[in-house]
């Protein structure tokens, strides 16, 4: 799975160069129900090609309309979906997200991308990330109350073999090799095979390779997972690994519990079930100071339900929290220069959802959008703020 970040979702906020194409499909994990989903997708490039003919000249529809075609016929990439397809496509830039819950099927043509699919699922306040740890390998995962899945490791090694190279102490030389290619043998800067001069298989230093091990895999999970999601991070690794990679990581994500297992031994739903678990009662701890900090500030005159005062707080660049309730919709639009609320019919071209447009409006300004369950929501408009000022 590709990760989504709050980052990327603001950058896709910023001005794109038009025509601006928005994609949006559910999709199936597993056979037989996946078999539909080509074909539902190459129904949607026709709606795209129909848009796009509208308006712009044929060798441009036909420019972007290659990007797309490719996968209509990709047969391994349909058969590993997760429960969402998002793709988000102008002249320069082509990008497919996998979604971990299901979204409406959608094409949007427009100036700007189509984001809200996008919005209430990556600040819904139940996702989190688990680390599974051994002395060589790495791996990470993306989950929900619901699913599980693995995250691509980017720009970062996942086994000792790739992050040590050249470090590793003859114990670990002896079983592994370095690179991609089995056998495949370090080599110096003059391409000479590499020497060296170990101890043999000393458990010492064994135990100084897993140290280095952890703080590189400490370092690029930091730098490329955890900082740009946010999520909190569990580690699920055997008891004896817990203590070792806990005094060298600096990651200020990562939880204080965890699972002491072997994650190997566990398949996808009961990792996920085991770290729900742990993860639901800090969850709705979340959500209750989320609800206690707005009480106080409504209470200051620095929070706000009302729709029209939320919008114009949203505005200014005020509002530094918004909770927004999920599977809510408000049809309507909020307008830029006054910011009057219309509401209308979502039937309609120009309508949009107004609690989408809040949570565009405080992501833009930099501020913290956090998807509420309804039961939870503390208030029976939709939208919570709390006030910077």
């Amino acid at each position: 799975m590709r990760q989504f970040t709050v980052n990327q979702l603001i950058e896709l906020l910023t001005d794109q160069e038009a025509p601006c194409v928005s994609l949006y499909q559910p999709t199936h994990r597993h056979h037989p129900d996946n078999q539909q989903d080509p074909i539902r997708y190459r129904n949607l490039l026709r709606e795209i090609e129909t848009s796009l003919s509208k308006t712009y000249p044929a060798q441009d529809v036909r420019a972007l309309l290659e990007r797309f075609e490719p996968l209509a016929t990709d047969d391994r990439f349909w058969n590993c979906r997760t429960d969402g397809l998002a793709i988000l496509s102008t002249r320069t830039r082509f990008q497919v997200f996998d979604l971990q819950r299901p979204v409406p099927e959608l094409v949007v043509v427009a100036d700007s991308f189509h984001l809200k699919p996008l919005l209430r699922i990556t600040q819904s306040a139940d996702r989190y990330q688990i680390l599974c740890l051994s002395r060589e390998t790495a791996k990470l995962y993306e989950g929900n109350r619901d699913v599980l899945d693995p995250v691509e490791l980017t720009e970062m090694p996942s086994t000792i073999t790739e992050a040590l190279g050249e470090e590793l102490t003859e114990p670990h030389q002896t079983v592994a090799s370095y690179g991609k290619g089995a056998g495949s043998r370090p080599r110096v800067p003059h391409g000479e095979p590499a020497m060296h001069h170990g101890h043999g298989g000393k458990k010492d230093e064994v135990d100084i390779d897993a140290e280095r091990f952890f703080r590189v895999i400490d370092r690029g999970i930091l730098e490329h997972h955890s900082r740009p999601s946010g999520l909190p991070l569990m580690l699920a690794a055997l008891a004896e690994y817990h203590g070792e990679f806990r005094q060298i990581s600096h990651n200020p994500y990562l939880m204080a519990e965890g699972l002491d297992v072997n994650p190997d031994a566990l398949d996808l739903d009961q990792l996920r079930a085991e770290a729900w678990r742990k993860v639901e009662p800090l969850y709705l701890e979340r959500l209750a100071k989320l609800v206690n900090d707005y009480a106080v500030a409504k209470a200051r005159q620095l929070g706000s339900d009302d729709l029209l005062q939320v919008a114009a707080a949203a505005m200014a660049g005020r509002v530094g929290t918004l909770l927004v309730e999920a599977n809510r919709e408000l049809p309507g639009r909020i307008r830029p220069e006054t910011g009057e609320i219309q509401f209308g019919d979502l039937a309609e071209p120009d309508t949009d959802d107004v609690l989408d447009d809040l949570a565009e409006m405080t992501l833009r300004a930099n501020g913290e959008v956090v998807i509420v369950p309804s039961e939870r929501m503390p208030t029976t408009t939709g939208a919570a703020a709390i006030y910077r000022y």
